[in-house]
């Protein structure tokens, strides 16, 4: 029986783990630098909770979930997102009990499940990082999550990126925004796709990011949530723009992206790349002041971001070329049988230092060996021999320079250091 891995996911092998630990280190430094503690919760979770919070008739809940009955008749999930994980920890664990308490979290590199078609860049078992700033309703928050995502994807290269800027509004402008479009897709509605017409029906707010093209110059006149926002919803957008164009960070105004879940309100955003073609998302948030509360919690302001590895190692791989193999710093060629616990001795120096070090495990020639340090790529071969062995030492080749000496094994470490 010839057993694959499962459709929609895929084996994470060198060289590419290599740029998958990257990423993983600019998370982690990004979140350091900004103050963000990591969060790691269930990979999966009652079906109650992306009910409650993404909402039933959202693709994601009605769709995409992967579900499962446990031994107690408990209706579980895969977990397709984390937003509503993290909050119902943060609920759970007490985060955010005290008035004024504020939560600063991330997940990095978080396996994530949803039954959907399988495509470069989408996969049913894909991966997230992101962050989760609960406890703040001021728009400086919205600015930091965001400078969080632009500063990241700085960090790793990026110039050719885009930020798109929306809000949603309060839950009462959206309700008045939402019936005007309601009633301005209705003249329409034969002319929209499928999906759209299911969409109208069930979340008609969805069809503005429809890809279709008729849908798509059909919402080109549609009201805008720009024309019906209140004083505060347009003071709290307005300083949000004031400090990303204070702090340098380009963006542009679409009004029509709304993100995909329910429980987005206010700001939303989504930074994107052309080089990763038509599907050019790599990570999108917003505020969703509603959700803890939604959920169980105390009333609390919140606001965050996610972006998919799998897409960012694509466009990575794009302006980088394949990732290098990993090298090793000393590859240790063993001439004589008897100097086995030299060969040990000598490696636990080297490592000792905070250098690589590998060695022969099949029993090979030296010349052979020489052919396995050069595939390896080892910067340096520390040949040990009969003369060697007799003599107490060494010997240690530059492989850039082909230069070598034979030096006290002690020696090794300072060697490799000044090298």
């Amino acid at each position: 029986m010839d057993i694959k891995a499962p459709r929609g996911t895929k084996d994470l092998l060198p060289p590419e783990s290599t740029l998958w630990k990257e990423i993983e280190r600019s998370v982690d430094e990004t979140a350091r630098l900004f103050g963000f503690e990591e969060i790691r919760t269930p990979l999966f979770e009652s079906v109650a909770l992306f009910k409650r919070s993404v909402g039933e008739a959202t693709d994601i809940v009605s769709k995409e979930m992967y579900l499962l009955t446990d031994k107690g008749g408990e209706e579980m999930a895969l977990r397709p997102e984390l937003t509503a994980s993290v909050v119902r920890a943060a609920i759970e664990h007490n985060l955010l009990s005290q008035q004024g308490s504020l939560s600063k979290l991330y997940y990095n590199a978080a396996p994530m499940f949803r039954y959907e078609r399988p495509q470069k860049g989408r996969l049913r078992q894909f991966h997230q990082f992101g962050v989760e700033l609960l406890g703040s309703p001021h728009p400086l928050a919205d600015f930091q999550v965001i400078a969080f995502a632009y500063a990241l994807y700085r960090n790793l290269g990026f110039v050719n990126f885009e930020l798109r800027l929306n809000t949603l509004g309060s839950k009462d402008v959206r309700a008045l925004w939402r019936s005007a479009l309601v009633d301005y897709l209705s003249k329409y509605l034969s002319e929209l796709s499928d999906e759209s017409k299911r969409r109208l029906e069930t979340n008609p707010i969805r069809v503005l990011d429809s890809k279709n093209q008729r849908d798509q110059e059909i919402v080109a006149d549609a009201p805008t949530i720009l024309d019906y926002l209140s004083d505060d919803d347009r003071q709290h957008f307005e300083t949000v723009q004031t400090l990303l164009t204070d702090s340098g960070i380009l963006y542009r105004i679409d009004p029509t992206l709304v993100r995909g879940l329910d429980y987005y309100n206010r700001t939303v955003f989504e930074l994107s790349s052309s080089d990763l073609g038509s599907q050019d998302a790599l990570c999108g948030g917003g505020r969703y002041d509603e959700l803890v509360e939604q959920l169980g919690g105390p009333s609390t302001p919140a606001v965050g971001f996610a972006a998919g590895v799998e897409r960012l190692v694509i466009v990575l791989e794009k302006l980088r070329g394949e990732a290098p193999k990993q090298c090793i710093d000393v590859y240790i060629v063993l001439a004589e049988k008897s100097a086995t616990k030299s060969l040990i001795a000598v490696a636990a120096t080297i490592k000792g230092a905070g250098f690589s070090a590998a060695y022969d495990l099949l029993d090979r020639s030296v010349k052979a060996q020489m052919r396995e340090a050069d595939r390896l790529g080892a910067k340096f071969v520390v040949m040990i021999g009969a003369d060697e062995l007799a003599e107490g030492v060494v010997t240690l080749k530059n492989m850039s320079d082909g230069s070598q000496e034979r030096i006290a094994p002690y020696l090794l470490a300072s060697k490799l250091q000044t090298s």
